[in-house]
């Protein structure tokens, strides 16, 4: 009874935190993006970095709207770079693109942090030589140090993350020996993601989404799991990330009662595409099981690009690109639930809704 009045509590305050928030709505108050996470928003980073295993810098990424690899793991652009075009602002640059270059100032429209591969856990997919979220936090910590990026920018972007499928598929794999039950494993990652809003907010991040984690469950590489099953999602997966979601946007509720000056929004992502999965035609595709590209089981024992790869005809009806992530289309799909979409999308308010805030100084 006890939990349940502290819940109404929060609830109460969390929403009367967001009343004092809103302000008028005169145009985007937002001009730069700021992205922290794994392979759904890399936008190349990986491919400045010396390892071999986790990369997308070879055909056929990035065919089907660069027409070059970029380093993005899909056919084309990610769902930060379709967030940049609904502001009206160019794509972020790799930050390791403009740390090996000879950038003399940094770009106003933000920067990605994002690496493939990496979790929110330090421990995920290191010997892979992946970036860890908290080492992509302190590349932005320097750079701010550095002078870089300037106190009124931290505090006028747009702070967008995902992370944790990695973490989670790791857990399964079975050659890893997990040290944590489920339960404990999950615990574990949100108290990363914790720290990492935590110290977003202290050096002055005030507009930030979080977005959840998709039905990992669903890849095509779960083929690559001896206990995952082929007809169907891997149930215990998605259980495992459906309680890390729901820790995530415990965590969105708690960011502007924590920190007066800071706004967070959750992407519900995970139902998204499960509704892309249960309804098909009704969002443009063909096929919401199988990989695009790839081999063997479901597309999914095989890396696109690899040696042995097939490539579908039409990519873009396909759900999943590759054996880890969604085609274009889907990101585009996704990118329009979180910009304009309802509140069981993105809530408590969407991105576009965001972007407009006038936040108030406390």
């Amino acid at each position: 009874m006890e939990r349940v009045k502290i819940f109404k509590f929060m609830f109460v305050a969390y929403f009367l935190v967001i009343s004092s928030y809103i302000s008028c709505v005169l145009g985007f108050n937002v001009h730069s993006i700021f992205i922290f996470g794994d392979s759904i928003l890399d936008a190349g980073n990986n491919q400045f970095k010396n390892n071999r295993s986790v990369q997308a810098n070879f055909t056929p990424y990035g065919s089907n709207f660069f027409h070059h690899p970029t380093g993005r793991f899909t056919n084309g652009r990610t769902v930060t770079d379709f967030i940049c075009e609904f502001i009206g602002i160019p794509m972020q640059k790799p930050v390791l693109e403009l740390v090996n270059g000879n950038w003399k100032n940094y770009p106003s429209n933000g920067i990605n942090f994002a690496s493939g591969g990496s979790g929110v856990l330090q421990t995920t997919n290191q010997d892979l030589g992946v970036t860890p979220i908290q080492e992509q936090l302190q590349q932005f910590k320097t750079l701010v140090q550095q002078n870089k990026i300037n106190k009124k920018q931290i505090q006028e972007s747009l702070y967008i993350c995902t992370s944790g499928s990695n973490d989670i598929f790791t857990y399964f794999n079975p050659f890893n020996v997990p040290k944590f039950t489920l339960n404990a494993y999950v615990q574990a990652m949100l108290t990363q993601m914790t720290k990492f809003v935590d110290q977003i907010c202290k050096l002055g991040a005030r507009r930030i989404a979080l977005i959840s984690l998709g039905p990992v469950g669903c890849i095509p590489a779960r083929a690559l799991l001896p206990s995952a099953p082929i007809d169907k999602c891997y149930g215990k997966m998605n259980k495992m990330v459906k309680n890390y979601n729901v820790g995530l946007e415990n965590l969105v509720k708690r960011i502007p009662i924590k920190y007066p000056s800071s706004f967070a929004v959750y992407g519900a992502v995970y139902k998204t595409v499960q509704n892309f999965r249960a309804n098909p035609r009704s969002y443009g595709f063909s096929d919401v099981t199988n990989a695009c590209c790839g081999n063997g089981t479901l597309g999914g024992a095989l890396q696109c690009g690899k040696e042995g790869y097939k490539l579908c005809a039409k990519p873009n009806e396909y759900l999943f690109w590759d054996y880890f992530h969604p085609s274009e289309h889907t990101y585009n799909l996704i990118s329009k639930t979180l910009w304009n979409g309802t509140y069981s999308q993105i809530r408590p308010v969407n991105l576009k809704t965001l972007a407009n805030m006038t936040l108030i100084k406390h």
